[in-house]
């Protein structure tokens, strides 16, 4: 899905070619054929090979993402997954991306007197 959204569509070729380590021909068509049975993908006739594209916007499908995510690891639990990432990236994390985080959960905070 990665090289379908930052290509803006490709063929079965065209993804095997962006892939790290890619499986075989046979195994990025029968995955891309899946994803279009589920609804995820469309595609398009491109001279003899098929141009699949993503059905959803990225955003769109990366929040669906993430709500699976949340559920399936998380019991649906922003704060659980939240500390679990800030955690694996403890040492990553700079003074500034602190600070932009902490910003971004300020400014979501509810208004009004604290419960």
């Amino acid at each position: 899905m990665e090289v379908l959204y930052r290509r803006n569509g490709a063929t079965v070729a065209e993804i095997r070619a962006e892939l790290p380590n890619p499986p075989s021909y046979s195994a990025v068509r029968t995955t891309a054929n899946i994803l279009e049975r589920k609804g995820f993908l469309h595609h398009v006739q491109k001279g003899r090979s098929y141009l699949y594209n993503p059905v959803l916007p990225r955003r769109q499908a990366m929040q669906g993402a993430i709500r699976q995510l949340l559920s399936t690891y998380f019991d649906n639990s922003l704060e659980k997954a939240v500390t679990a990432m800030v955690a694996l990236h403890s040492r990553d994390l700079s003074a500034e991306d602190i600070a932009r985080l902490q910003k971004a959960i300020r400014g979501k905070r509810p208004r009004g007197p604290a419960p």
